[in-house]
């Protein structure tokens, strides 16, 4: 059966749902790193990221945040709510890594005072530049509303998400979040969108600080399936084929 595609990203092909207002978010192996700059294959980590988002999408939806997750259709492949993807990129930090260490000069590793937010704006051709509520709301990115609503479902997925991965000896250093508008005939409200994933958050062992993420592929440290893997078996979601199929169904045309 042919599916039209409706777009492809750096990690996902999306496709027109089988009713109207879904669409099917199909999961790649693709990985990609410094804005698109760096290219190359994880095996597996389609499968993986499915079932991983899957999970704390569910997780998320019990305490009340509103999701644009439907289920999960294969070992692929899940059913989303079609929504109005808004153009900001909410990154929540809890420890010190990545760009805010280059750009503030703080080691990597500092505990943070407290969870800081940022705002990025969606576009590799620019490189995904830190923007202030300023910008934002200036430009008409998202509205005032918007921007506090997102904010808090950030916040209390911070709070929730922190308390889960801790739970399976992981520390949430930081992770991306995306939002969307989601429309039922004239009511709008903001949902939580695209994935959580390792390729989306930061996640060190709680012990050793080892790296859990897509960090190992950024930073060649090799081993970066099993990192995949060792999420999903600590969520308890790794699928019962294990490593050995990682393949999943192919992408249909």
């Amino acid at each position: 059966m042919r599916r039209r595609r409706i777009y492809e990203g750096k990690a996902k092909v999306l496709f027109e749902g089988p009713e109207p207002g879904t669409v099917v978010q199909y999961f790649k192996d693709d990985a990609t790193a410094f804005n698109n700059q760096k290219k190359g294959t994880i095996t597996g980590k389609g499968v993986l990221n499915n079932r991983i988002s899957e999970h704390l999408m569910l997780r998320l939806a019990e305490i009340g945040i509103p999701t644009h997750f439907v289920r999960r259709l294969n070992m692929r492949e899940q059913l989303v709510r079609e929504v109005e993807i808004i153009p900001i990129e909410v990154v929540v930090r809890n420890v010190a890594a990545g760009t805010i260490c280059k750009r503030l000069g703080v080691e990597e590793g500092t505990p943070l005072p407290r969870s800081i937010v940022e705002y990025y704006l969606k576009n590799d051709e620019l490189g995904d530049p830190l923007v202030s509520e300023e910008h934002v709301t200036a430009f008409g990115w998202a509205s005032t509303q918007d921007l506090d609503e997102m904010m808090q479902y950030a916040l209390r997925s911070n709070d929730f998400l922190t308390g889960l991965f801790y739970g399976i000896g992981m520390k949430l250093v930081d992770f991306k979040l995306e939002f969307g508008r989601l429309w039922d005939e004239e009511e709008m409200r903001i949902v939580l969108a695209d994935e959580i994933s390792p390729d989306s958050c930061r996640l060190w062992d709680i012990n050793t600080n080892e790296k859990l993420d897509k960090d190992r592929f950024r930073k060649d440290l090799g081993k970066v399936e099993e990192a995949y893997q060792e999420v999903a078996r600590r969520l308890g979601v790794l699928p019962e084929a294990g490593p050995v199929d990682m393949q999943g169904p192919q992408v249909m045309q």
